[in-house]
């Protein structure tokens, strides 16, 4: 990405909102993502995250409202090759070694057979899968094919990087090596990064935050500012008071 658009909006949502039946999951969300930045989605299970996820990665269905991605509407088909979206669950063949997966996805995506290699030996070195390249993807653990699923995404340099719950099942090392390269990805490459997490000490790693609760969005700043909106002292209190506040306003 040309870094002289760094700060403009990734991601622009007007009165975004997504039915499910007759529920609505989404409710009238507001917010804007800039480029390069790597922003935290947080909230408890339930609150409309992943559908939120689904909705700027183009997948979900019953949208309405205003949704820009990268300057066109969710889900032209012009953002196939510049959005990579890795779900909670592993998206790997079990039956293939990692290696196997990655040059399958490299071709699928368009890499250039001289840059094949080059660029599967990357990823694998970005997610710390290098010992592991030759290993069926069935044999390792839950945190290794999550890995092996964020290493797929990055084969194609996607402008805006989508993580639901990358984190979840790793141990801290492992979490605090991703969230690094997450940081680097966005300050080397200029890729946006939005990453979800029910994890709130995650969310001091994030430039800028999201807060969600119940289909609704709660609080959106930086860590720095949601602590002094709320006077607490931790983001999770913060959260805390928030869904408090909320909770009393919808009692009124």
């Amino acid at each position: 990405m040309n870094k002289s658009r760094m700060g403009e909006a990734a991601v622009r949502a007007r009165d975004l909102r997504v039915a499910r039946g007759r529920a609505q999951v989404l409710k009238g969300l507001d917010f804007t993502v800039r480029r390069g930045s790597v922003t935290g989605l947080l909230g408890p299970s339930g609150c409309g995250k992943t559908t939120l996820m689904r909705a700027i990665a183009g997948v979900q269905a019953r949208v309405t409202g205003t949704l820009d991605v990268l300057g066109q509407p969710a889900g032209s088909p012009p953002l196939r090759h510049l959005i990579g979206y890795v779900t909670q669950a592993p998206s790997v063949y079990p039956d293939l070694t990692v290696r196997q997966n990655l040059e399958y996805y490299a071709a699928v995506l368009g890499v250039p057979r001289v840059d094949l290699a080059a660029r599967v030996d990357a990823a694998l070195a970005d997610v710390d899968l290098t010992a592991h390249a030759g290993a069926l993807t069935a044999n390792l653990s839950g945190g290794q094919r999550s890995r092996a699923s964020l290493a797929a995404a990055l084969l194609g340099s996607p402008e805006l990087l989508i993580l639901d719950e990358p984190t979840v099942g790793l141990d801290p090392v492992l979490r605090r090596d991703l969230w690094a390269l997450f940081h680097r990805l966005a300050g080397r490459h200029g890729t946006t990064l939005l990453i979800s997490s029910h994890v709130m000490d995650e969310a001091d790693r994030c430039e800028r935050l999201l807060l969600m609760r119940a289909g609704r969005l709660l609080a959106d700043g930086t860590p720095a500012e949601l602590r002094d909106r709320t006077g607490a002292e931790t983001v999770e209190d913060a959260f805390l008071r928030l869904v408090d506040a909320d909770v009393a306003e919808e009692r009124v």
